[in-house]
């Protein structure tokens, strides 16, 4: 992550004009940080409701996924990181294929400090 994360912020220091990150940056932070508590109240219903009961003995995924993470009490939040991790990938992969997004860097020009106080 914080490899993750110098990238992103350096990308979107140099793209963005001197004079409006901290509004940008602020807006980002806000629409991340808007996610958590969803995500908190999220987990865990889904661990306990969801995902648990089909890693117990008999349930639905007890003879497949069920032989690699085991079956019982406490597997369900197990399959909950495993299938967030897949939806992370994909999500990864998909941001990728996008080809504008991909290529931000070399689109969009770079924003110098000198070109900020011009205006």
């Amino acid at each position: 992550m914080p490899l993750l994360q110098t990238c992103s912020q350096t990308i979107w220091q140099q793209k963005t004009a001197p004079d409006i990150q901290g509004r940008v940056f602020s807006f980002r932070r806000v629409i991340a940080w808007s996610s958590l508590p969803l995500a908190y109240l999220a987990a865990g219903p889904l661990a306990d409701k969801v995902f648990t009961p089909l890693l117990l003995e008999g349930g639905a995924l007890a003879g497949s996924v069920g032989r690699l993470l085991g079956v019982g009490p406490g597997r369900g939040i197990g399959l909950l990181y495993i299938v967030l991790g897949l939806v992370t990938f994909a999500a990864t992969a998909v941001a990728y294929a996008y080809t504008p997004l991909r290529d931000v860097e070399t689109l969009l020009p770079d924003q110098l400090p000198e070109q900020a106080a011009v205006k």
